[in-house]
C-alpha cells in the first residue's frame, strides 16, 4: 500500500471517529432538561445596616433589593416612602426585609413604648455591674429577679419573678455599640413584665435589694423555690425553749443546765484500824 492510500485511510478513520463523537455529544446535550433561571421582577425594602429596637427609620436606614416575584415576603414594602418615620419594635439585621410585624403602627412614634405588647408593662430597675450579671443582661436575654430582705435573724432571699425578658439595657447608643454578644455597661435595665410582676418587683425594691440572674433562653420552666433564710444558710438553730400554759398565761421555761458533780479530792493515804472483829479504814487528806 502506497503512502497516498495510507494517508487517505487515516483521514477517513479520523473523520468517522470525530463524526461519531460529535453525534454522541450532541445527543447527550439535547437530552439535558431545560433549566430556567428566575429573574427578580420585584423589589423589597430591607435594612441598610443593623438597626436596634426603637429606631425611627430614615432614608439612610432603608435600601431596595431585587426579590423573586414568585416568592414574595409577607408584609414587605415595595415603596421606601411608606417606612420613613416609623419605629422598629424589634431589632433588624443588615439586608433583612422590613415587614409590617417589625414596625410600630403609623404615627405611634419610635422608642420603647410602641414595642410593649398589649397587656404588658415595662419597668426600669437600677443595676450595677454585679446586679446586671457583669453587663450581660443585653436586650432579648431572659432573667430571674431575686430579692434579699435583711431583717436580722429573719433575713431571707428568694426569687420573686422568673423568666423575664430584658427590653433595654442602658441607652440606645449603648446598645448600638454592643456587638457579637459583648456586655453593656449600664446603670438601668428595663424589664417587660405583667402588671402583677411589676407590683412584686416594686415592693421588693422598697423592702430590700434585688439581683438579676441570667438564664438560658431555651429554659422556660418557671423558677419555683421556697427561698433561703439565715437559719438554713448557717445551719439548724438550737432547740427552742419549752412553752407551757399556766392559768391562762404563757411563759417560757428555759431548761436549767445540769449541775456538775464536784470533783473528787485525791487520796493521800489511808489508815486501816482493827478493833475486835470490826475493821475500818480512815482516809487522811
Amino acid at each position: 500500500m502506497n503512502r497516498r492510500n495510507r494517508t487517505l485511510i487515516v483521514l477517513v478513520v479520523a473523520v468517522t471517529l470525530a463524526s461519531a463523537a460529535t453525534f454522541f455529544v450532541y445527543r447527550a446535550i439535547t437530552q439535558i432538561p431545560v433549566r430556567t433561571i428566575e429573574v427578580a421582577t420585584a423589589h423589597v425594602a430591607v435594612a441598610a445596616e443593623n438597626l436596634p429596637m426603637g429606631t425611627r427609620l430614615t432614608r439612610d436606614h432603608v435600601k431596595m433589593i431585587g426579590w423573586p416575584k414568585s416568592s414574595p415576603v409577607a408584609g414587605s414594602f415595595e415603596n421606601p416612602d411608606a417606612l420613613i418615620g416609623r419605629g422598629l419594635i424589634q431589632p433588624v439585621n443588615l439586608n433583612e426585609p422590613l415587614t409590617e410585624t417589625k414596625l410600630a403602627p403609623v404615627e405611634a412614634g419610635a422608642g420603647l413604648p410602641p414595642s410593649i405588647p398589649p397587656g404588658m408593662r415595662a419597668l426600669a430597675v437600677r443595676v450595677n455591674d454585679v446586679i446586671s450579671v457583669a453587663g450581660y443582661t443585653v436586650p432579648g436575654t431572659r432573667v430571674d429577679v431575686l430579692v434579699t430582705i435583711n431583717r436580722g435573724d429573719q433575713s431571707r432571699a428568694r426569687a420573686v419573678v422568673s423568666n423575664v425578658q430584658v427590653l433595654t439595657a442602658g441607652t440606645f447608643r449603648d446598645q448600638e455599640q454592643a456587638k457579637d454578644g459583648k456586655p453593656i455597661s449600664s446603670t438601668v435595665v428595663t424589664l417587660m413584665l405583667t402588671p402583677e410582676d411589676t407590683e412584686r418587683i416594686t415592693l421588693a425594691q422598697s423592702l430590700g435589694s434585688i439581683m438579676l440572674v441570667l438564664r438560658n433562653p431555651l429554659d422556660v420552666v418557671p423558677t419555683e423555690t421556697h427561698g433561703v433564710g439565715l437559719a438554713s444558710l448557717m445551719g439548724a438553730p438550737d432547740a427552742p425553749p419549752v412553752v407551757k400554759d399556766q392559768g391562762g398565761m404563757r411563759r417560757v421555761v428555759v431548761p436549767k443546765p445540769k449541775a456538775e458533780a464536784p470533783p473528787e479530792l485525791p487520796r493521800i493515804y489511808s489508815v486501816e484500824t482493827i478493833r475486835a472483829a470490826k475493821r475500818s479504814e480512815e482516809v487522811v487528806k
